[in-house]
């Protein structure tokens, strides 16, 4: 089951920074714009980490990390920073953050801090080992599929595509979307590709191509991967 990661942030295009990275990395996200949002979020749902600015409307991150742990809520918090003082460091982990990332940060960073962060506190990777969607059974560490316990051969595009969809599984994916994350370079006019390998995928993994069970289309944007069951 993947994990889901709550980012509060007020600055609509450090959102998208961080939602694209993060749910790249195999994670779900839910946002809050404001402290006071950011609350009721997490008392309303269970999140695997937050990554929580300092500089908020309404309630700023200092206050929200310390009511989090005032309401015994002991989910990891990964803080950001645009100051790079020493004091806003400190208070941030006394009033219970986890860790702190000062801005401008890389994406690379990002991801790392909040896998080691999950290490530190226990909490179980999102990318683990065997993604299991209905029949089909993805073991990432041996680089195999199963479908109803038998491997499947797969190319490497095809193997890294579903990895892909079954990591964002139940998300509508465009085409543009799949061009840029699976084969890594930017949408130039021909998606043609994306949906030949989606035609090579439903012929290994579906019962009824014409009536796929696992890989739907969703006409006039992309695909999206469902468990059948």
């Amino acid at each position: 089951m993947q994990q889901t990661i709550l980012i509060v942030e007020d600055e609509p295009s450090i959102v998208m920074l961080l939602k694209y990275n993060i749910e790249k990395s195999g994670f779900l996200t839910d946002v809050a714009d404001n402290g006071e949002e950011a609350v009721k979020k997490s008392r309303e749902k269970k999140y695997d980490l937050i990554v929580l600015d300092l500089m908020l409307p309404k309630m700023d991150g200092m206050t929200v990390c310390k009511t989090i742990r005032k309401d015994e809520n002991k989910v990891p918090i990964l803080m950001l920073t645009a100051k790079d003082e020493e004091y806003d460091k400190i208070s941030g982990l006394e009033m219970g953050a986890d860790d702190y990332l000062t801005k401008p940060f890389s994406p690379r960073e990002l991801i790392a801090r909040i896998h080691a962060i999950l290490r530190r506190t226990g909490a179980k990777e999102s990318s683990s080992d065997l993604i299991e969607i209905g029949d089909v059974k993805i073991n990432l560490e041996q680089y195999t599929v199963y479908l109803r316990d038998e491997e499947i051969e797969l190319t490497r595009k095809e193997y890294e595509l579903l990895v892909y969809l079954a990591k964002n599984q139940n998300k509508t994916l465009s085409r543009e979307q799949l061009l840029s994350s699976v084969w890594d370079f930017d949408f130039v006019g021909d998606t043609r590709i994306v949906d030949v390998q989606i035609g090579h995928l439903r012929e290994k993994l579906e019962k009824n191509t014409k009536n796929p069970e696992y890989i739907k289309t969703i006409r006039g944007f992309g695909y999206k991967l469902e468990d059948p069951k």
